[in-house]
This record gives structure tokens, sequence and C-alpha cells, in this order.
């Protein structure tokens, strides 16, 4: 894997969000009380009473490549603004949602929105901003209509895959084919949306959207398999979850699923360690972490990871893009997969 730039991308992210951020606040500011306050602390933009703080609600990776797609087909990247922003909607619909489903308590350093308000009200809130997304776009002008049906058919692949997420957790005989069919739904479907959208919104030809739908779920792809390696080996301090969360939990991510089909002594001991749930003590935690590496799983997820970056990266080289715009993708693609793994 190559380094990621060291300014590049955090100069893209902080340049693309200045283009979007005004129509998200706008958007969270037409939601009633106490829609708008758990929205707020959502994005990070204030605490559970509604003081203002200086969070930013996360790295803006899928706005971002929004408006970086739409500076690729060569247009003024503000035409893309409102779909980043509903992109920006959906994406925290979906975790308000799934915090609630999965009982993560922590989420960006701080206390998820359902354990703050309440599971309810973190439930509609998420519906709310679903809403508002479609709104938005609504009252974006030709730009924004052209992207409403895209956007919703993205929000179905979204559900799709959180429903595969539940039914495999904990599940017995999960393949690896599944895994990944999974996660296409849960995450890859959403930044493959975030790319085609920017295009869409820029009036860019179908071979074009459709590649740059291909560089971002490609990308979508590495960056889950990435967070799942996270999942195990990550960092509390630079997650922001719990140390091996995903194994705390039960989770069918890659590397687990790896690990279980991989076959011999570390699989098979792995296997039995999990049979009847997830490793409950400290000492099992530890245990379960080491078996799926010394089975195999971590290193099959990094290499799958990788390939995943290759293609999406061979996708931009097969439609006629602009110079700047396609560096920028590049960059993005692999400062977001390189996290810390």
């Amino acid at each position: 894997m190559s380094t990621p730039s060291a300014t590049v991308a955090p100069i893209a992210i902080a340049q693309n969000r200045r283009l979007f951020e005004p129509v998200l606040r706008a958007a969270v500011g037409r939601l009633n009380e106490p829609m708008r306050l758990i929205s707020a602390y959502q994005f990070g933009w204030c605490d559970g009473q509604g003081t203002t703080t200086a969070g930013s609600g996360g790295k803006a990776i899928r706005p971002t490549l929004t408006i970086s797609a739409a500076r690729a087909i060569g247009v003024d990247p503000l035409v893309a603004a409102p779909a980043a922003a509903a992109i920006e909607l959906v994406h925290n619909f979906s975790l308000l949602h799934d915090d609630v489903m999965d009982r993560d308590l922590e989420r960006r350093h701080r206390p998820t929105a359902w354990t703050v308000f309440g599971e309810g009200q973190a439930i509609l809130a998420g519906s709310a901003l679903l809403t508002v997304a479609v709104q938005i776009l609504a009252d974006g002008g030709p730009a924004g209509a052209r992207v409403i049906g895209p956007l919703l058919d993205v929000v179905q692949r979204l559900i799709d895959g959180q429903s595969a997420d539940l039914a495999l957790e904990q599940g017995d005989g999960v393949t690896l084919s599944q895994c990944l069919d999974m996660e296409a739904g849960k995450t890859a479907a959403l930044l493959a949306g975030s790319c085609s959208v920017g295009a869409i919104a820029a009036g860019a030809d179908e071979a074009t959207v459709a590649a740059l739908h291909q560089f971002g779920f490609e990308l979508g792809m590495a960056f889950q398999i990435v967070d799942d390696i996270l999942g195990i080996t990550g960092d509390p301090a630079v997650t922001g979850k719990s140390a091996s969360s995903d194994l705390r939990a039960g989770k069918r991510s890659v590397p687990i699923v790896a690990a279980l089909t991989a076959g011999g002594p570390a699989s098979e001991e792995f296997a039995r360690l999990i049979a009847d749930g997830p490793p409950e003590t400290e000492s099992d935690v530890t245990r379960a972490a080491a078996l799926v590496a010394e089975s195999g799983g971590l290193d099959w997820a990094a290499a799958e990871a990788d390939r995943r970056l290759a293609a999406a990266m061979a996708s931009l080289d097969s439609v006629s893009l602009s110079e700047v715009g396609t560096n920028e993708l590049r960059e993005l693609a692999v400062y977001v997969v390189g996290r810390d793994r």
C-alpha cells in the first residue's frame, strides 16, 4: 500500500467541506426540536444540552468524494453541494439506526446519540435526516432532481446490507462470499453512490457515471475491510471503539470469516472458542484476536483491501477526467484506506 499524501487529501477534505457544510447545516436547521438537537449532536456541533462544541462530525469522506467527483468531470463543484450534503445526511441516518441495532455505546469518541437521547428519539432523528436529504435535493434544481432516484437506490442497498449484517451476526457457516456481499451493501453502496451522484449532479455521461460508481464501490469495499481489520487490531484512542470491538460483538467481519474458513489448528481453535457466542473474558478476547492472526484472517483481509484499492484506481483510467479531479480522487482513496492498519 502506498503512503497517503500528507497534504493533498486533508486539504481537499477541508476545501470540499466548505462547499457542502452550509447546505448540511441549513438542512438540519429545517428540522423541529428535538430532531434538530439530536441531529446537531450527531454531527458533533453541540453537546447533549445544545451547547456549541468544536466537533466536526467525522472525516466527511463521503460528501468529499461527491464534490471531488464533480470536480473530476470538470464543472464547478458547487453544483454538487446539495448532493454531497444529502449523502452525508443519509450516512448519518444509517449511523443513528445502526448504533441502536448494534448497541454501540460510543462513536467519534463520545456517547452515541441513543445513549444520550433514548432509542426511540435517535431512530426518529435518523428518519428525519433521511427525509430532509430528499427535501434538499427536491429544492436543488435540475442537478438535485437528477440525484433523487439514484440516492434512494443507495438507501435501499444500505438497508439490505444492514439487514444482512444482522442476519449473519454470530451465524454458523457464514461464507466469505456472503460476508463480502453484506459489506457491499452496508458500506460500499454508499461510497459508490457518493461518487456517482456527484457525477450525475454534474451532468456526466453514463460511461463516466459508471466508472466513478465502480471507483467508489471498490474503494468502499477496501474501506470496510480495513475497518474490519481495525475492529480486531485497532487502537481505541484512534478508532473511538473498544479494543477488538468486532470480536466482543460477535461480528462476522471479513477477517473473522476468513479465519473461520481457513482450516488448520488455529482456525479450528478459533471456531471452538466462539462456538457459544462472543468471547467474554479479556483473556478469551486476546486469544481470539491472536487466533484470527495465526489462521491468516488478517493477512487475507489486508491483501483483499489492497486488491480492491488497485481495482478502484484502475476504474479511473477507463474514462476521461480532469487531471486535478482524478489526482484528488486517487489521493483520497489512499488516504481513507491507509488508516492506521
